[in-house]
């Protein structure tokens, strides 16, 4: 196939719309990165001049036991100061977790048209979707990733709708993880001096979600981006990385000597570790106390990768604000109340833009 990369409409129609993907114009042979995916100076990562963010993970098999207690406010501490750590010893198995990174591997390199049919508006279920980018349509500058989403429903859903490569690693990926993420948001509310009834604690993680982000090879990473400055809406999202790494996380406060406010730094991935992400919807119940944390992924030039999250969030209807216990406590509410899908619209109806998406909720002094 002949394309025309210095063409901006014929390559986001072939790479977007088409359902191409990066992978496929990656497949057709690059020397360099188009236009289209050049990011902004600022908006670029070194990844020679940035430090890692390794503290020990933390392992969780230690919450049934007499350290629990310790354990516990190791957790809290974490998500406090920083919004991000790493948990082992989580319940997960490892194979699991190494064949659903085969299976992501798998869906990717199949012929585009293959992923295509998963494409929104295309495929017959409205919870998977294939695509590239965050919201393309709206970046100047597109992201260096191709993805596939899955909504659970239900075990039937899964197995009708889901791809083949997933129907079956992707329900066993997120069922031995669920237990593990309710564990760790139970702990977190429990630390905040907060009780929350069956019912109400179910909806606030109602909708989970499978997301593969698939980063192919890139010419001149350092150029590119693979997900754009963000935080993540949802209550916690759980991620598994690869072995090879490039997630990083923005410090937002002066947290130890060493790590500086404002500083990206990368979190090298720890085998058999999973990263645990604090959402804006935990930050917003707890008026602030837990951080959301900002965070984006670099492109490599060397082999491709992946990344795959759990996203937890409640249901649209649900109504999200802080908790009146802790407004009672702090003498003021940082967020105003919104329902759950008034907060959801705005956060995908623009590119990424760091936690500025909080600013749609917050209350200003």
């Amino acid at each position: 196939m002949v394309l025309s990369f210095d063409n901006d409409d014929s390559l986001y129609n072939f790479v977007v719309r088409d359902g191409y993907g990066v992978k496929g114009m990656v497949d057709l042979g690059l020397d360099k990165v188009p236009e289209r995916f050049i990011q902004p100076p600022d908006e670029r990562l070194d990844k020679l001049k940035a430090r890692s963010y390794d503290p020990p993970p933390i392992d969780l098999s230690m919450l049934d036991g007499p350290r629990r207690s310790e354990v516990a406010g190791l957790l809290t501490a974490a998500a406090e100061r920083v919004g991000i750590f790493q948990v082992v010893n989580h319940g997960v198995p490892i194979e699991v977790l190494e064949s659903i990174k085969t299976a992501a591997h798998e869906f990717f390199e199949q012929p585009p048209e293959k992923k295509a049919v998963y494409r929104k508006g295309v495929n017959t279920t409205p919870n998977v979707n294939y695509g590239t980018s965050f919201v393309p349509h709206q970046e100047k500058a597109l992201e260096w990733k191709d993805f596939v989403n899955m909504r659970y429903t239900s075990d039937a859903d899964a197995l009708e709708f889901w791809p083949n490569a997933f129907k079956n690693v992707g329900l066993e990926y997120l069922k031995a993880s669920i237990p593990m993420i309710r564990k760790i948001v139970a702990v977190l509310m429990e630390k905040l001096g907060v009780t929350q009834d069956e019912s109400r604690f179910n909806d606030l993680i109602r909708l989970n979600t499978v997301h593969i982000n698939f980063y192919p090879t890139c010419p001149n990473p350092d150029l590119t981006i693979g997900v754009g400055r963000h935080s993540d809406m949802g209550m916690v999202t759980m991620l598994l990385q690869d072995d090879i790494g490039g997630l990083y996380v923005k410090i937002e406060e002066d947290v130890a000597k060493d790590e500086k406010k404002g500083e990206w730094m990368e979190v090298p991935p720890i085998p058999g570790a999973l990263v645990i992400i604090i959402g804006d919807t935990l930050e917003i119940l707890s008026n602030g106390q837990y951080k959301s944390v900002e965070h984006r992924v670099r492109t490599t030039s060397t082999q491709s990768r992946v990344s795959i999250p759990i996203f937890t969030i409640p249901g649209p209807d649900e109504k999200i604000g802080p908790l009146p216990q802790i407004v009672e406590r702090d003498g003021v509410a940082r967020y105003r109340e919104f329902v759950f899908e008034e907060y959801k619209n705005h956060f995908f109806g623009k590119p990424n833009e760091g936690k500025k998406t909080l600013d749609f909720v917050r209350i200003k002094d």
